[in-house]
């Protein structure tokens, strides 16, 4: 079969097309052949090795497939045969490999797919899509004024969108430039606000009638933390969910409990249980198919074009979710 392999550290080309044998499902899993792979912005920043964890090399990307089971090891109800299922892998004991033609994965962890959702939106429902599922579980909108950074990418449009159906009475978005703005706007956020212009935080507390956001959901990091403390209410809560892209000092976080504001992490991982991570996967998968969720695919490469389809997201040129189709 055809997967990308990284075996060492750089830019877009470092991403390898390989020969490898099939995999062969063992006890308990089953094979299936990949129609989407989903791309996720960490593992752009692990290919350049920016990433909070180095890999060892060589490795084989990918953490979220959607397919149709092609064989099924022992014990695996044959029922499960030629179904479509997306397939975290990120949950399972092997959370790589999924840029390939074929994985294998425990057979208790697949979901099956509704027939409304596409392979392509089902990988977006994965990684991304469960993350816009707990952050407001972890910090719910409810009744409040939300910040959502990078509102067109991945996670950011289904957030707005997320948001919304738990009840925020103000969603807004932030992105770099009109048409990113402009697509944050379509998916249902209040006001969009560009923060590609310096003074971005005062246009938050502007349209807050000064008073800044009750929560900011921090899906970005880095230096946009610290601008966005300027867009944090009094009392107001910063969650970040950017892992290995902290950036505050120990001034900014005393200046938060000097406005009695609060600071919550968030990792996705230790929340889900697989019952959690089924339940969650089949919750997003029904909202995409009755039309209350709409997931954007922001760009379909070939396999052997994983290093172009890294280097859109390098260069923040993506709306929603990339995907590699085999």
């Amino acid at each position: 079969m055809k997967a990308i392999q990284l075996s060492r550290f750089g830019g877009p080309d470092v991403l390898e097309l390989v020969d490898l044998p099939a995999p062969v499902p063992q006890a308990g899993e089953v094979l299936v052949r990949v129609r989407a792979a989903g791309i996720n912005f960490f593992e752009v920043l692990m290919r350049a090795d920016r990433y909070a964890v180095t890999p060892q090399l060589p490795m084989f990307p990918g953490v979220e497939v959607a397919g149709v089971v092609e064989a099924i090891g022992q014990g695996v109800d044959p029922a499960l045969l030629r179904t479509r299922v997306a397939a975290p892998l990120f949950a399972s004991q092997r959370p790589y490999g999924g840029y390939a033609e074929l994985v294998t994965i425990d057979a208790g962890l697949v979901v099956p797919l509704p027939d409304a959702i596409s392979f392509d939106e089902a990988t977006a429902l994965m990684v991304q899509g469960l993350t816009a599922l707990h952050l407001p579980r972890q910090s719910p909108p409810e009744g409040k004024s939300v910040l959502v950074p990078a509102a067109s990418g991945g996670v950011g449009s289904l957030l707005v969108q997320l948001a919304r159906l738990k009840g925020a009475r103000q969603v807004i978005a932030a992105g770099g430039g009109k048409a990113k703005l402009d697509f944050a706007l379509s998916l249902g956020a209040d006001v969009a606000v560009d923060y590609t212009n310096p003074d971005w935080p005062v246009r938050i507390r502007d349209v807050t009638d000064g008073e800044g956001a009750d929560i900011i959901y921090d899906i970005v990091g880095g230096a946009l933390t610290t601008a966005s403390l300027l867009a944090l209410a009094l009392n107001g809560e910063l969650v970040f969910a950017a892992l290995g892209r902290f950036a505050l000092g120990a001034s900014e976080v005393e200046a938060m409990i000097g406005r009695n504001q609060s600071l919550r992490g968030f990792a996705l991982l230790p929340l889900l249980s697989p019952d959690v991570l089924r339940a969650g996967l089949s919750e997003l998968f029904q909202l995409a198919a009755s039309g209350r969720l709409r997931v954007a695919i922001g760009g379909r490469f070939p396999l052997d074009q994983a290093g172009e389809a890294h280097r859109l997201l390098d260069e923040r040129r993506s709306t929603g979710k990339v995907v590699l189709v085999p």
